[in-house]
């Protein structure tokens, strides 16, 4: 699933000319921290909360 999720992200974010920083601006996290959401590495309840809101922004 996070694999899925990366290649899904990351190809609606260049679909939609965003940066994966302006993403993590309108999330209100650190880009780092989107990039651990993205890539699997942070996956507690908080970062669950996140993925629901990437899905709704980029229509995933």
């Amino acid at each position: 699933m996070p694999e899925e999720l990366g290649v899904k992200v990351r190809s609606e974010l260049f679909k939609k000319k965003m940066s994966q920083k302006a993403l993590a601006d309108m999330l209100g996290i650190s880009g780092a921290y989107l990039s651990d959401i993205i890539n699997g590495r942070k996956t507690g309840p908080k970062a669950q909360e996140h993925i629901k809101h990437i899905k709704k922004i980029l229509s995933i």
